[in-house]
C-alpha cells in the first residue's frame, strides 16, 4: 500500500462519561467542536480517551461512534494498543472493519520488552492488518522506550507511516529524522513548536481537546516556516500545556472541559477528581485564555 501521512493538529480524545457510561451525546458535540475548528485528525480510544478502563466492546463502540459521526469528514486514527499483542491484533481487526484511516499503537506497557520483543510486535501487527499504523512512544506511563535504531527498522515496512513520540527528548527526535523517512508527530504538548522547528510535522495533542483552534493554528504556522509566529503562539499556549499535566491525565483536561460546559469531568477508578489547589490553578489559566 501506499505511504499514508499524517500531519498537523491531531487530537488525542477524551472520552465522556455519565453515570459510569460512555456519554455519546457528549461525545458527539464534542466532535462537533473539532469540526468546527478544523482538527485535522480525530484519534479517539486512546490513552487520553481512558482505554485502560474501557471494556472491549466499549472500546469498539467509541471507534465505531466517531468513525461513523465524523463520516470522512476528517481522518480518524483510532487507539488500539495493548500489552497484549493478540489484543492489540483484535482492535486493530476492527478499525480495519469500521474504515478507520489508521490506528495508534502504544508500546506495550508493564511488560517491558526488549527492542527485539518491540520490534517482533509492531511488526507482526502491521503484517497482520493492512492499514496505516502510528506508533506511539511514551516512556513515563509505559515504562519501555522504542529506540531510534528500532523506529528505523520498523520504517522500513510500508503501512507503519509515523511515530507519536512523547519522551520529552529531542535528542530522540533529531536521530529518528536522521535515521529514517518518518513521520513524527509530538506527543508532548509543551514541546510541539521546539519538534516541529526540527522537523516533526503536528501533534497528537490532548491541550487540543480544550484549544482546538490555537493549537491547529500554531501547527499550521510553523508547518508554514513562520517560526516568529510559531513562537509567539507557543508561549501563549505553553501556561495551559503545562498546567494541563499537573495531574495525572486525562485528569485535568476532563477537568478543564468540565468547566467549559463541553462534558462531565467524569472518570474512572483508579483516577479520581482533581485536588483544590491543582483545579484553582487550572481555573485560573482557563481564565487568563479567556475560556471561561
Amino acid at each position: 500500500m501506499a505511504k499514508v501521512r499524517f500531519e498537523g493538529s491531531m487530537v488525542a480524545l477524551v472520552t465522556p462519561f455519565r453515570n459510569g457510561k460512555v456519554d455519546g451525546p457528549r461525545l458527539r458535540r464534542l466532535l462537533d467542536f473539532h469540526l468546527k475548528a478544523r482538527t485535522d485528525v480525530i484519534v479517539p480510544a486512546g490513552t487520553t480517551g481512558e482505554s485502560a478502563t474501557l471494556s472491549h466492546e466499549e472500546h469498539r463502540h467509541v471507534m465505531s461512534l466517531v468513525v461513523e459521526y465524523v463520516n470522512r469528514r476528517v481522518p480518524v486514527v483510532c487507539g488500539a494498543g495493548s500489552n497484549y499483542t493478540e489484543e492489540a491484533l483484535g482492535l486493530i481487526r476492527y478499525a480495519k472493519k469500521i474504515k478507520a484511516d489508521g490506528v495508534l499503537v502504544v508500546t506495550p506497557y508493564y511488560n517491558r520488552p526488549t527492542q527485539e520483543g518491540l520490534y517482533r510486535h509492531y511488526s507482526f501487527l502491521a503484517k497482520k492488518v493492512d492499514i496505516p499504523m502510528i506508533l506511539y512512544n511514551v516512556p513515563g506511563r509505559t515504562g519501555v522506550s522504542i529506540a531510534p535504531q528500532t523506529v528505523a527498522r520498523l520504517a522500513k515496512i510500508p503501512n507503519i507511516v509515523a511515530i507519536k513520540e512523547a519522551s520529552g527528548s529531542l535528542d530522540q527526535v533529531d536521530q529518528i529524522l536522521q535515521l529514517c523517512d518518518m513521520t513524527v508527530l509530538s506527543g508532548e504538548d509543551s514541546l510541539t513548536m521546539p519538534m516541529m522547528a526540527i522537523g516533526a510535522k503536528g501533534v497528537i495533542s490532548v491541550t487540543a481537546n480544550v484549544v482546538p483552534d490555537l493549537i491547529r493554528e500554531m501547527v499550521h504556522t510553523m508547518l508554514n516556516g513562520d517560526l516568529e509566529q510559531g513562537k509567539e503562539l507557543h508561549h501563549k499556549l505553553y501556561p495551559l500545556s503545562k498546567t494541563l499535566f499537573i495531574e495525572t491525565n486525562p485528569i485535568p483536561v476532563k477537568t478543564a472541559l468540565g468547566m467549559m460546559r463541553l462534558i462531565r469531568p467524569e472518570l474512572r477508578l483508579p483516577l479520581c477528581e482533581m485536588g483544590v489547589e491543582n483545579k484553582k490553578k487550572l481555573k485560573k489559566t482557563l481564565r487568563d485564555l479567556e475560556l471561561v
